[in-house]
């Protein structure tokens, strides 16, 4: 609840954090197909009503969740290098594929995703969103000259070589290989 003054209740935000942290626990544990809201409450220690209370169903619920996962690095150099910019988004989606919330979410996601429609436009939209920043720095690179072509396909290659690595062999692709892995993609090797 909102005091007088328009803050927000220090209890309310503790327990929205509570109830964020819970569902990306859930979610990664026991999938979406398994994620309730009941399992959430029980996990953050608070009312099912409580849940409600901020404003969430099952799916607005994951969205907000997945949402307090969307980090992204600061531009390098302050945005005066674009391939410093690329090579850093690219090292925090590997460094976040490895091990992490996220990380731990993305199968939970996808095979939601392929069954809810719900959660599959979430899931487009969110990818949309998160890929943005790299699009952004590939343009910025070639308009300083350097051959990336379509900074939107160089982002597909990018971002897809780090999920591949992750979601379909034993090793994720590690942040010491992020370097080689634009380079390739740039035809710079």
């Amino acid at each position: 609840m909102a005091s007088r003054q328009g803050r927000t209740d220090p209890r309310v935000v503790r327990s929205r954090e509570r109830v964020l942290e819970a569902a990306l626990a859930e979610l990664a544990e026991r999938g979406y197909g398994g994620f309730s809201i009941d399992g959430v409450a029980t996990r953050a220690g608070v009312a099912r009503s409580t849940i409600y209370r901020l404003g969430h169903d099952r799916l607005s619920l994951v969205a907000a969740a997945m949402e307090t996962l969307n980090v992204q690095p600061r531009p390098e150099a302050g945005g005066q290098d674009p391939r410093a910019d690329v090579v850093a988004i690219v090292a925090h989606l590997a460094s976040a594929l490895q091990s992490s919330l996220m990380s731990d979410c993305l199968p939970a996601v996808l095979d939601g995703a392929e069954r809810d429609p719900g959660l599959r436009e979430l899931h487009h939209r969110y990818s949309a969103q998160r890929r943005t920043r790299l699009v952004d720095a590939l343009t910025r690179l070639r308009e300083s000259g350097q051959d990336v072509g379509d900074p939107e396909r160089a982002a597909e290659a990018l971002a897809g070589a780090v999920f591949y690595r992750r979601l379909m062999t034993p090793v994720p692709l590690r942040t010491d290989e992020v370097e080689g892995l634009v380079a390739t993609v740039l035809r710079e090797a």
